[in-house]
């Protein structure tokens, strides 16, 4: 709705032309000619249409740009020609030494004379000097690590579970060779020449196999279950407890038995008829196949039986696995036993120099260095490979190495006398490894020859 106001004149200023603007600019009295009162109107509605639109979209326009093409261009360069060239270096011209003039021989027979004595005194000085004792020139590359070189394995033997009990290497240290066995199943000989095999794991009836007496029975009694070919016993030894040398107390062996069992051996370095033997009731004994003495026992042989028991040592606390002879002193040798202690003895005392508890389980083995006096490993039932060097340490092994993962048994172990930084180890998984040793484990120290006889003179308290 729209009010429109029709058109008067213009007022005067005052209350004259306030009332008219109050009335809509006229007199409050209608008259002719003259409009009343505002009214309201209702008039239609009106639209403006916009200019400014319809011109912009008149102006309105679409435009676009595009680049110019791109120029490319393809090259290719190939070598055509080649030279080769080559060098040779000439013949070497040897040097000729001019012989001394005869005018020079008076100078350098004067020169000599008067430095002779000087050279003589410095001469004399290093002669005396210790400067380089037990210095040994090794030119082979630094190994500072232990790290195993080889994994060796028998397929059909680990098929069937077999374990490495033993391993040996041969006269140039380029072959190893291990035997496969079950340490739970052991073969025995009896006195009527009849061979037996046992497997330990079963409870009731143990006896897996036996020969019986047939035509190709060994007709002496079987003392051990090794095979070279064709053997011919010549000499026979016989432990009887009666004739042990009373060096230390042994109890009797159960049941009224008196022979004593064997369970390893190893032979001196420098008396080839002197020999270490461990036992089954855990004492080493020294013995001698120079001895005469007939052995007390009733077992029937082909061969005179002999004593050959001279001195008898401090027992473990369990039969013994291993006995090493040490090469560098006439009087050393470790023995490792299932109580897990390697001892230290000297042949010319009963109780052990020094023991060492390495394991919680039993020791298999046990091997003196063939390089280093004061060096010796062991094989525990832990699955490790323990290296001593008495040099550092006396407690604890200087490396300690894990064959078995699964911390299965290690059975036994060689060093290589020829190549000095291998060892090999044998384990119940039926694998040989063969470790390559650091350099401190294959260099002789200086003045370690020395320590070691120190410790052979010591006294066990």
């Amino acid at each position: 709705m729209a009010t429109r106001a029709q058109p008067g004149p213009l007022s005067p200023a005052g209350s004259a032309g306030v009332a008219a603007l109050a009335t809509g600019g006229v007199a409050s009295c209608p008259g002719p000619g003259r409009p009343g009162l505002l009214q309201d109107e209702t008039l239609g509605v009106a639209s403006v249409p916009s200019q400014w639109r319809a011109v912009q979209g008149i102006r309105g326009e679409t435009k676009s740009c595009q680049t110019s093409s791109i120029a490319t261009a393809s090259a290719s360069a190939q070598a055509r020609n080649h030279v080769d060239a080559q060098v040779q270096t000439e013949a070497p011209v040897p040097v000729s030494v001019q012989p001394p003039s005869r005018d020079d021989i008076p100078r350098l027979a004067a020169f000599l004379r008067r430095v002779e004595a000087m050279v003589i005194r410095e001469l004399n000085k290093n002669w005396q000097s210790h400067a380089f004792d037990g210095f040994e020139v090794n030119w082979t590359e630094q190994q500072q690590m232990v790290s195993c070189l080889y994994t060796l394995g028998y397929p059909p033997a680990q098929a069937q579970g077999l374990h490495v009990t033993g391993i040996s290497w041969n006269s140039t240290g380029s072959v190893v060779a291990c035997a496969y066995g079950r340490p739970t199943v052991p073969a025995g000989g009896l006195y009527s020449g009849e061979v037996l095999v046992w497997d330990l794991s079963r409870l009731e009836d143990p006896l897996l196999w036996r020969t019986g007496l047939m035509d190709d029975t060994h007709t002496d009694p079987v003392s051990q279950g090794v095979g070279a070919g064709q053997l011919q016993l010549t000499e026979g030894f016989a432990l009887v407890m009666q004739q042990l040398p009373r060096s230390t107390k042994l109890k009797k062996h159960p049941r009224g038995e008196t022979e004593v069992g064997a369970t390893a051996v190893a032979f001196s370095s420098f008396d080839p008829r002197l020999f270490i033997l461990g036992t089954e009731g855990g004492f080493p004994l020294k013995c001698s196949l120079a001895a005469r003495e007939a052995a007390l026992t009733r077992m029937p042989s082909s061969v005179p039986l002999r004593a050959p028991a001279e001195f008898t040592f401090s027992p473990h606390g369990g039969p013994i696995y291993s006995v090493s002879c040490s090469p560098f002193h006439r009087n050393l040798f470790l023995s490792a036993g299932t109580d897990g202690h390697v001892h230290l003895y000297s042949m010319l005392q009963a109780p052990p120099l020094t023991s060492l508890q390495l394991s919680l389980k039993y020791l298999f083995a046990v091997r003196w260095s063939p390089v280093r006096p004061l060096v010796f490993a062991a094989a525990s039932g832990e699955g490790d490979v323990q290296l001593f060097d008495l040099q550092k340490s006396s407690q604890k092994p200087t490396v300690l190495i894990k064959q078995t993962q699964d911390e299965s048994p290690v059975y036994c172990l060689e060093f290589n006398s020829q190549q000095t930084q291998l060892l090999a180890a044998g384990d119940a998984q039926g694998t040989v490894k063969v470790w390559q040793l650091s350099t401190e484990f294959t260099e002789q120290g200086p003045r370690e020859a020395e320590d070691l006889d120190r410790l052979a003179a010591e006294v066990a308290t």
